[in-house]
């Protein structure tokens, strides 16, 4: 499996460490050993609402190229989504098997066109701004739509990450992530459509 973790300026880096942490051990597990990742975004660093800075390894890279592509939110998303250049290279993740995200990365889905006939949630606070893009938002933790799965706010990319580890990995693998990062919680509020 091939991951593209999309980053931008005024992420949320909550968001993107949170899920990143977990499925960086994909590759403990049989099943999914040999999964790669690149932090992509279209400049060489980003920034995110509080100052800190990180580097992306992989500039604009075709998205087609992978079979899962996950996107953050944060307060950058809110103009993200009207920027032609950010979303013609969202759009290129059409083909891609998996399309995932936290918060208000689903904005930027649905900007691009991938929520028209999808049930979808983003963060509590902006569930009305996800509205015009999806069929139907649900207020919900998580909510997997056939293989396009959008998750609540921020903390919500951790139980987002075992999500994803149970759905390919399976459930002791999801287990012992569990354990390793001392997570003693059991998400609530999935929804499968």
């Amino acid at each position: 499996m091939k991951i593209a973790l999309v980053l931008f300026n005024r992420v949320t880096f909550l968001d993107f460490v949170g899920f990143y942490d977990v499925i960086d051990r994909l590759n403990q597990f049989d099943g999914t050993k040999g999964t790669t990742w690149d932090i992509c975004g279209l400049t060489e660093e980003v920034t995110d609402e509080l100052g800190m800075r990180v580097k992306v390894n992989v500039i604009k890279p075709d998205l087609s190229e992978y079979d899962l592509v996950y996107i953050p939110g944060g307060m950058g998303t809110r103009t993200l989504k009207d920027d032609k250049e950010f979303m013609d290279w969202v759009k290129t993740a059409e083909s891609v098997e998996y399309k995932i995200s936290v918060c208000t990365g689903s904005l930027l889905w649905g900007a691009a066109g991938f929520l028209k006939d999808k049930k979808a949630t983003t963060h509590p606070n902006t569930y009305e701004l996800l509205e015009p893009y999806c069929s139907e938002v649900i207020k919900s933790r998580i909510v997997k739509d056939g293989k396009v799965i959008t998750a609540g706010g921020v903390a919500t990319s951790i139980d987002l990450g075992l999500y994803i580890v149970e759905l390919l990995a399976g459930k002791e693998a999801m287990n012992i992530v569990k354990k390793q990062i001392d997570y003693p919680y059991t998400a609530v509020g999935i929804v499968e459509v």
